[in-house]
């Protein structure tokens, strides 16, 4: 097994042209750069970013292992609560999956869709990364049969024209590059980022723009106390604009996310004053953000009362809001797990399936850091969140 802190030269040489990159942008910047622009460049500038570039990122040989890669259990569940809306919609339907990772959910999910003659017209995957949309091409023209493939589609942006159907995103918005703030003096200002002496990635903050300061103290209105001088954390001003162009020409049908993150009271208390910025590098949660750029991820929680703000004011209907536990179980856990069980070619097997959905469900794994929450347009979501509703804490 390769040491978590050993790289070898092609990944650090690698990660020095993205830095030199960086280095240009900020020259570029009179000096700074927001650290949004910088969190941008290293997960997404095209060729070198953390999501652009050709090393695995998803499973036990990559940063960090999530939910659709421990097996089918997860996307068979979100396509319990999905099939409802698009029998509903009939068969001009279409799925949309944002953010596709390895294709291990786009697997799961349609062969699923297949077995409970739920189908849509299309199976649409909207994915940036070029690496990543070949990966996703090459797993499921492997794993399906031709007819089945053929309905599946690589987006190059959001759908614009009108269409009904579903759009789904696990661990995406807490991938977004968001804007950092830190209150000085009473006042809002932007966390930058600058060069020391050195070349070497240093923080630092210049007064926030009408955007931010504007959402920021509409945040603090909400909250027990004003923010504390020196407090620091992040908010996504843009997830409004962010959700309304992800959903493009949708007129009836829902959206479902699944991400790790906090009602806005929890996310900005008073014990958590530097936010929920992290990265992650070999399974290990790295202590330096500025370290191994291009080789490790970067991602901030999620604040659930500005993604339900988001979803409402885009004209549609609250549906639920609940950790990832509740909602598997209350979308067939247990029933899709029988069936698997019922399957397996032995005991290891059976003991495998229960283990991932340990993990899946059980608080101190993925069950309560990870929540659910859907909105629906003209159509009913049926029982997707009818177990364990948390919309009183947001």
């Amino acid at each position: 097994m390769i040491p978590p802190d050993t790289i070898d030269a092609h990944a650090l040489a690698h990660s020095e042209r993205l830095r030199d990159l960086i280095r240009d942008q900020i020259a570029a910047g009179g000096g700074a750069i927001p650290f949004s622009r910088f969190m941008e460049l290293a997960l997404y500038a095209p060729g070198l970013g953390y999501y652009s570039a050709g090393a695995t990122k998803f499973g036990a040989a990559g940063d960090f292992v999530t939910a659709p890669e421990l097996g089918a259990l997860f996307a068979e569940c979100v396509i319990e609560a999905a099939a409802p809306v698009i029998r509903q919609l009939g068969e001009d339907a279409v799925f949309v999956e944002i953010g596709g990772g390895s294709g291990a959910f786009a697997e799961a999910a349609v062969k699923h869709l297949m077995a409970s003659d739920a189908m849509p017209a299309r199976y649409a995957i909207l994915e940036p990364s070029a690496d990543l949309r070949e990966r996703q091409r090459e797993r499921l023209r492997n794993k399906l049969t031709p007819p089945v493939f053929d309905r599946i589609v690589w987006l190059e942006g959001p759908i614009n024209e009108h269409w009904n159907g579903v759009l789904f995103a696990n661990e995406v918005i807490d991938a977004l590059p968001t804007p950092r703030f830190a209150m000085i003096g009473g006042e809002v200002y932007e966390e930058y980022v600058a060069l020391d002496d050195q070349g070497r990635f240093v923080r630092t903050e210049r007064p926030a723009d009408a955007l931010l300061a504007a959402a920021v103290r509409h945040v603090e209105r909400q909250l027990p106390a004003p923010f504390a001088d020196g407090y620091r954390s992040e908010l996504l001003p843009q997830l409004p604009y962010w959700l309304q162009a992800i959903a493009g020409g949708l007129d009836a049908g829902a959206m479902l996310f699944v991400d790790y993150g906090h009602p806005r009271g929890e996310y900005y208390s008073p014990a958590r004053s530097d936010g929920t910025l992290r990265a992650f590098h070999r399974h290990r949660l790295a202590d330096d953000v500025y370290a191994r750029v291009g080789l490790q991820d970067l991602t901030a929680s999620v604040d659930f009362t500005a993604l339900a703000e988001a979803g409402t004011h885009a004209g549609f209907d609250f549906a639920g809001y609940c950790s990832q536990a509740s909602f598997l179980i209350g979308n067939g856990l247990e029933q899709r797990l029988a069936a698997h069980e019922a399957r397996a070619a032995d005991e290891a097997g059976r003991y495998a399936l229960r283990q991932q959905a340990k993990k899946l469900t059980l608080p101190d794994a993925m069950g309560e850091r990870f929540q659910a929450m859907g909105f629906a347009r003209d159509v009913e979501l049926g029982a997707a969140f009818l177990v364990g509703d948390l919309s009183f804490r947001l």
